[in-house]
């Protein structure tokens, strides 16, 4: 299934998902920081990816960074992958959905965290399920 989501076509996701998800997941946009519905959001639960709906994050991970958008400190297993990103002449992560490869958001390396790294993710590519 992941390799048939990889594959599908703009108009597939112009479909499927909103004008805001669409630039996020499939552009590699970013929303404006504090804008987002999850940056504030301290429920327990799961948070999903919104193109495809794969688990990606737990709550248990989430933490207030103070950036403006969602930080995890950890994403699930498997979940995600990474990618070079040079844009705006400096060097990032880049954390993409690993089901459908969409654009999530940036991983930093963040001593203050339980991990050593910092997940900035975009609120309108996740979903939340509470518990």
């Amino acid at each position: 299934m992941a390799d048939d989501l990889k594959n599908k076509t703009d108009n597939y996701w112009k479909e499927k998902l909103t004008p805001e998800q669409y630039y996020t997941l499939r552009e590699e946009g970013t929303e404006y920081p504090f804008t987002g519905k999850f940056y504030n959001n301290f429920e327990d639960g799961m948070y999903h990816c919104a193109a495809c709906n794969a688990a990606l994050f737990s709550s248990d991970t989430k933490y207030d960074s103070g950036c403006g958008w969602p930080a995890f400190n950890a994403s699930l297993k498997g979940a995600v992958t990474f990618k070079d990103d040079y844009r705006f002449g400096m060097h990032r992560i880049e954390v993409r959905c690993a089901n459908c490869d969409s654009h999530l958001g940036h991983v930093f390396d963040d001593s203050s965290t339980k991990t050593g790294k910092w997940f900035c993710i975009n609120s309108s590519s996740l979903n939340f399920d509470k518990k």
